[in-house]
């Protein structure tokens, strides 16, 4: 099955955006830390958490389970539509209350996460990659994007038979 999105360009605008492992322009290997919140806006962003030296161990019932309920209860910053791969997730996050940055809500849930699950080799990056999205169009075309990534390696043949992905609260744009 062919990719949804078309266009080497755009294809390759998102790979820079979603790659953990891409320099951005200034040289960094992390973002810069913080999320510009704009008061009257919506806040949507997308962050990249990969495991710990890309170890394989994401993709199970339990770990699926695990943070679902994880996201349920941290909700300083309310997750979204997510997906998990083998070695990395992705989740739509929105902040809900101000006075936790995005940093720390990542802290807590991992946190949180490892103390439900109880397994010393689950245990993920120190930090996340997130990038703030700007319109609506941003987020259907990135979802879509992150969605095609089981077939990009060759996982599954079809989006809907990736079992690892799902909405915990819906985030009005």
């Amino acid at each position: 099955m062919k990719p949804i999105i078309g266009g080497a360009r755009l294809r390759r605008a998102l790979i820079k955006i979603m790659d953990a492992h891409i320099e951005n322009e200034t040289g960094r290997k992390n973002p810069a830390s913080g999320v510009h919140v704009q008061l009257g806006h919506s806040n949507i962003v997308l962050l990249t958490v990969t495991t710990e030296n890309r170890k394989s161990w994401l993709t199970n019932p339990a770990v699926h389970e695990f943070l679902q309920n994880t996201w349920k209860d941290a909700t300083a910053w309310l997750a979204g539509d997510y997906l998990m791969m083998p070695d990395h997730l992705h989740v739509f996050c929105s902040p809900r209350d101000l006075s936790f940055t995005i940093e720390e809500w990542i802290t807590y849930w991992k946190r949180d996460f490892r103390r439900r699950h109880g397994h010393e080799d689950w245990r993920f990056q120190s930090r996340g990659w997130h990038h703030r999205l700007r319109q609506d169009e941003d987020y259907a075309t990135k979802w879509t994007y992150v969605q095609e990534n089981p077939i990009r390696k060759g996982l599954v043949k079809r989006i809907e038979d990736w079992p690892y992905k799902g909405r915990i609260h819906l985030l009005a744009w």
